[in-house]
């Protein structure tokens, strides 16, 4: 039989931040292997592509004159430039993949969720918060992929973004990894479940039927017989 709850078919968009080091990636990469109808987005940026990254995948590669026409033309949902260049999310791919019902998601910088937050009232918003600051800088470092002054940076950055915190629907501390992606699951299912996310409430012929002979039922009990003791 056919549900009688008919849900929008819209995607959610699911934007996610926290400080570097936190997990976000490992977190969404086996996310992906449970939740199969998700689509990553792909920032736009105004830098040169690096080693093997590669356009249509890593990121769209725009020239600057370029990006700054689409920022006249108002077609990002959030942008930001950092060290020269421009990173920004295109408005174009985010609503084609909502709108085959697809949930997105947005794993972008705090300064870049509070514009998409003033835009869309429906996104979804969650923080990946380390253990302990002790934990996210033992990462940072074993990471060896940074200077330890870019280190000190991201660990300086962290405090900024953590007080941000109030600003989200969620927050998940990555102590266990596995725990981390069964909440942010538990939370995209939850959000599905969502009263404002239903369409329509339909009732069948067949079904009809039954609620008008309930009702039946109960016109023609006579609780005047029922004796309390």
């Amino acid at each position: 039989m056919e549900n009688m709850v008919k849900t929008k078919k819209q995607g959610l968009l699911i934007v996610i931040s926290g400080p570097s080091g936190c997990g976000k990636d490992s977190i969404i990469k086996e996310l992906l292997k449970i939740r199969k109808n998700i689509w990553v987005s792909i920032s736009c940026t105004s830098r040169e592509a690096r080693g093997n990254e590669k356009d249509g995948i890593d990121y769209y590669f725009l020239s600057k004159s370029k990006f700054e026409n689409e920022i006249k033309k108002d077609e990002f949902l959030e942008y930001a430039e950092y060290s020269g260049n421009y990173y920004g999310t295109p408005k174009k791919y985010i609503k084609e993949h909502l709108e085959k019902g697809e949930d997105v998601i947005l794993i972008i910088e705090i300064q870049g969720a509070l514009q998409i937050k003033e835009k869309l009232d429906e996104t979804v918003f969650i923080f990946i918060m380390p253990p302990t600051m002790n934990e996210l800088k033992r990462r940072l470092i074993n990471r060896k992929t940074d200077s330890l002054d870019k280190i000190e940076k991201r660990f300086k950055r962290a405090y900024e973004e953590i007080n941000e915190i109030p600003k989200y629907n969620y927050v998940v501390v990555n102590d266990d990894l596995d725990k981390a992606i069964k909440k942010v699951d538990a939370i995209l299912e939850a959000e599905k479940c969502r009263v404002d996310r239903i369409e329509e409430v339909y009732l069948d012929s067949k079904e009809e039927k039954i609620h008008e002979a309930l009702l039946d039922d109960v016109k023609a009990f006579d609780n005047s017989k029922i004796e309390i003791k």
